[in-house]
């Protein structure tokens, strides 16, 4: 029997680790903490047990399982359109569950080294009729289902779990942070229409597309705010922290230039530059997804965004209109939490059994 009252989510980023657990019977009940910023990851065993120990000892529970939010720069997703007669009798799930398992199974036989982490159905059309949900009662002679799959390197996810075995922990549930987040952010602004969310991080920025209610495509560039950084090192021969910290502060760039105008003037320059050559691929790669000329909302999160912000403060104008969301921790490790509360009701939740000293290992699809 789980006798446990919390759930603990860990949002585990290339830089920083937040964590956040939640107690499920008192929603005003929940405890935080992040790491300090890093680049060095060979220690990361020992960071995340310092998070485990002060969040056990704020939540009075140890922690054995959590559920795992991450990104990769080779994240991606893909659509899969397939259909199939029935004999007019009332459509089950398991019906569903079937055409999604086997769907599933293609994806996994071409893409070999990769895991599926989320199934998305967007769309059901029964006879002709579309339906954004699964629908009640109801007879079907044919159906075709359309479903995004959002796929993570296997390497990747079982790096994690090895981190997380040697602290004794076991992870419940894969979670892609950005599309997480994204629908957080999209529930709690009433975005409707085109709307995209890029999560820019420290290596890879993710995009989200969404027209309303449905999601239409994962992308991910190779480039963060960290080859931003990176640039502005070698162009002013600074090092890397003072080139982070030069990035994230405009209005202070004479201190951390020493006054020098020359090289204030280069700074600027290099920034705007770099942020709207990103900016333009973001919005051509959008632009592609959402095949449409139309205007569509540009909704900016991450810690690599912060970027975009003293940009405005500068009053330097972009390519395309942009919005900024600003994050806590509280409001990233949130969004886990109500992502497995089954915010969005077009996802197909995969839920593993609880893991057995044997390590066996059975997935389960529910409906929301």
């Amino acid at each position: 029997m789980n006798n446990k009252n919390f759930q603990t989510f860990f949002d585990f980023g290339f830089s920083k680790i937040r964590a956040g657990t939640f107690n499920t019977n008192n929603q005003n009940e929940s405890f935080y903490l992040d790491s300090e910023f890093f680049t060095d990851r060979s220690n990361l065993e020992l960071k995340i047990q310092k998070i485990v120990t002060s969040l056990e000892k704020k939540s009075n529970e140890y922690i054995n399982n959590i559920s795992l939010m991450i990104d990769s720069p080779e994240m991606f997703s893909v659509g899969i359109s397939l259909s199939k007669k029935f004999d007019g009798s009332i459509l089950k799930e398991s019906n569903i569950q079937f055409l999604v398992q086997d769907a599933k199974q293609q994806i996994l036989k071409h893409y070999i080294n990769y895991n599926v982490v989320h199934i998305i159905i967007n769309n059901y059309k029964i006879d002709g009729v579309d339906y954004s949900y699964f629908p009640d009662e109801i007879k079907c002679n044919f159906i075709s289902l359309d479903i995004l799959f959002i796929c993570l390197p296997t390497d990747f996810v079982l790096f994690f779990k090895t981190i997380f075995s040697k602290s004794n922990i076991l992870i419940d549930q894969i979670i892609c942070s950005s599309y997480a987040k994204s629908i957080n952010h999209k529930e709690n602004l009433k975005l409707k229409e085109y709307t995209s969310f890029i999560d820019v991080g420290f290596n890879k920025t993710s995009i989200i597309c969404y027209l309303n209610n449905k999601i239409l495509s994962v992308d991910v560039l190779p480039v963060g705010g960290n080859h931003i950084t990176k640039d502005i090192s070698q162009i002013l021969k600074i090092d890397i922290e003072q080139s982070e910290y030069a990035k994230h502060n405009f209005t202070l760039t004479d201190k951390v230039l020493n006054h020098n105008d020359d090289s204030t003037e280069l700074l600027q320059k290099t920034v705007i530059a770099r942020t709207d050559e990103l900016l333009e691929l973001c919005g051509k790669l959008i632009e592609s997804n959402l095949h449409t000329s139309d205007k569509f909302n540009m909704m900016f999160m991450g810690e690599g965004s912060k970027i975009f912000n003293n940009q405005q403060k500068n009053k330097n104008s972009f390519s395309y209109d942009i919005s900024l969301i600003g994050e806590t921790s509280q409001d990233i490790c949130l969004s886990g939490f109500k992502f497995i509360q089954g915010l969005n009701k077009q996802e197909v939740v995969m839920v593993p059994k609880r893991q057995i000293k044997q390590g066996f290992f059975e997935k389960l699809f529910h409906f929301f």
